[in-house]
């Protein structure tokens, strides 16, 4: 490797979006010259900005997704490092590298679905769920099992995250490669959390419970239940009752739609 590391470093310590950027194009670079397996000390410098906190700063949002971008072109080798970095206690890095693992792809699931099971950790499966629903591959279905045991979770976080992901894995595993035992627990599951006490989970739960319907996992009959339910959420049922929560109604309007498809 012919790259001046320490020039290199300064770079990426930079607070000027441009000496970033400008560091992120070496490495591509550098990548594409030696190969990913040799460039292999080039990315923690380019995983340390999955600190960046895009809300502080605004400026420096294109520079994380670039980065985010970059690490995904580096190899498979790469995974098991993003899969640790779920655990790493800082929220900006979590939320970068399940980002990361999403853009990766299928090669994710298996890395992920083992780390769910290696920890005890709601907080730690929650990321894993998180990085799982990022995922855009039917070879999710690997992971299905989780997703409906996270959203039973007496954690909230868990049990939120977990209700959100089986949306995003209703979206991308065709119906008849989802069991009928999975597809039931998931719409028993997501029934019972419409009772949950936090108005976030039941937003989700309204929202995947949409999903299910848009993308074929529901039989008539439960679109037809969920017609009904809807319509008792916005109260424009014979009870003319509402659900308090805008967030909820919100996510019944949309969803009543694929209800009544």
């Amino acid at each position: 490797m012919t790259t001046d590391l320490q020039s290199l470093s300064a770079l990426f310590s930079s607070s000027d979006p441009e000496q970033i950027h400008r560091a992120l194009q070496i490495v591509r670079e550098e990548v594409s010259r030696v190969g990913s397996d040799q460039a292999r000390p080039l990315f923690q410098m380019v995983s340390s900005l999955f600190y960046i906190d895009p809300h502080d700063d605004p400026e420096l949002a294109s520079i994380l997704d670039e980065a985010i971008s970059l690490v995904t072109g580096f190899g498979q080798w790469v995974i098991p490092h993003l899969v640790d970095n779920l655990d790493e206690g800082d929220l900006k890095a979590q939320m970068a590298s399940a980002e990361a693992l999403g853009r990766i792809g299928a090669d994710a699931v298996d890395p992920l679905v083992e780390k769910y099971h290696a920890t005890r950790d709601p907080e730690n499966r929650s990321f894993v769920l998180y990085a799982l629903g990022k995922i855009n591959s039917p070879q999710v279905d690997r992971a299905a099992d989780l997703a409906l045991a996270g959203a039973r979770s007496q954690d909230l976080e868990l049990r939120d995250t977990a209700t959100r992901t089986i949306g995003r894995f209703a979206a991308v595993i065709p119906a008849d490669l989802l069991s009928h035992d999975i597809r039931d627990g998931y719409y028993d599951t997501l029934r019972a959390n419409l009772a949950d006490p936090s108005k976030g989970v039941k937003a989700k739960a309204v929202r995947s419970l949409g999903k299910l319907a848009r993308f074929g996992h529901l039989d008539p009959d439960r679109k037809q239940e969920m017609k009904t339910i809807a319509l008792n959420l916005l109260g424009e049922d014979e009870e003319f009752r509402w659900d308090r929560a805008f967030v909820v109604r919100r996510e019944a309007k949309e969803a009543l739609e694929y209800f009544q498809e």
